[in-house]
């Protein structure tokens, strides 16, 4: 199904008949941030601020599938998340495992190809079979969720040059390009995302897709992320449509109007 069909059958939310199928952003990347503080604010443990993300999870999906967007790239968990207790990191990963078993039906229902990026092979043996598991029966769907998980902007940009450099070993030197290091990034397939959603209203990108977003649109978020419901996501899609994307040129007005004056 296309975007234009996509936004002009659904009947979910009267925000949806305002956007324009034409200019939905084909990849959406989300940081989801704010479970802790969403959890603290209730006298709540932090696990169960986690539990409350994974229906704010639910409802960005279905708002994604809705509203036509191509690609959506959610930041799961992060290579500094290591950090965190591993009674933490342990409770993260078991809800990671039930969410793959009970969402691999409805996955595959609404033609969603499942995929992930990051260090995998950091992540605990349970999960790294349960996400080959899921990413093999869904692998014909037609629209892509990408979970970052052992994820770092960072790192991911320091995996494609080890890649360049074991790859080049025994040819010729030359420059290497933007080009090359994009093919070697985690899913080079991927196009750049158009557009960044963060919630939580931190103003950083936390070591996320440092070099997909270098001309993502960003729209920041008050509301913390167990809170996030699909008019968030719709209002985003409507900010990021009102915007006018230069890449690094002038205003359009500027190019086509009186240029009186320039030599």
């Amino acid at each position: 199904m296309t975007a234009k069909e996509t936004v002009s059958g659904a009947q979910h939310h009267p925000i949806l008949k305002l956007l324009d199928p034409s200019s939905v952003p084909k990849h959406v990347a989300i940081i989801m941030d704010g479970n802790g503080r969403w959890a603290t604010a209730r006298g709540l443990a932090r696990i169960e601020g986690h539990k409350a993300g994974i229906e704010a999870v639910r409802r960005a999906v279905k708002a994604s599938s809705e509203a036509g967007v191509s690609c959506l790239t959610l930041y799961a968990f992060s290579i500094e998340n290591w950090k965190r207790p591993k009674y933490e990191v342990d409770a993260l990963f078991r809800l990671l495992n039930g969410f793959l078993k009970a969402e691999l039906s409805t996955l595959i229902e609404n033609k969603v190809k499942f995929r992930t990026i990051g260090r995998l092979e950091d992540l605990p043996a349970k999960s790294r079979k349960l996400l080959r598991d899921v990413k093999e029966k869904t692998k014909d769907g037609e629209w892509t969720l990408t979970l970052a998980l052992s994820y770092g902007g960072r790192s991911e940009i320091a995996d494609a040059c080890d890649a360049l450099v074991r790859e080049a070993r025994g040819k010729e030197a030359g420059r290497i390009t933007e080009a090359d290091v994009a093919k070697h990034l985690y899913a080079p397939d991927l196009p750049d995302p158009d557009l960044l959603i963060r919630t939580s209203g931190e103003h950083r990108i936390s070591n996320f897709l440092l070099w997909q977003i270098a001309y993502a649109e960003m729209v920041i978020l008050d509301v913390l992320w167990p809170d996030f419901a699909e008019e968030d996501f719709y209002e985003a899609l409507l900010d990021y449509q009102r915007r006018e994307r230069r890449y690094g040129g002038v205003p359009q007005a500027v190019t086509s109007g009186n240029r009186e004056g320039e030599e």
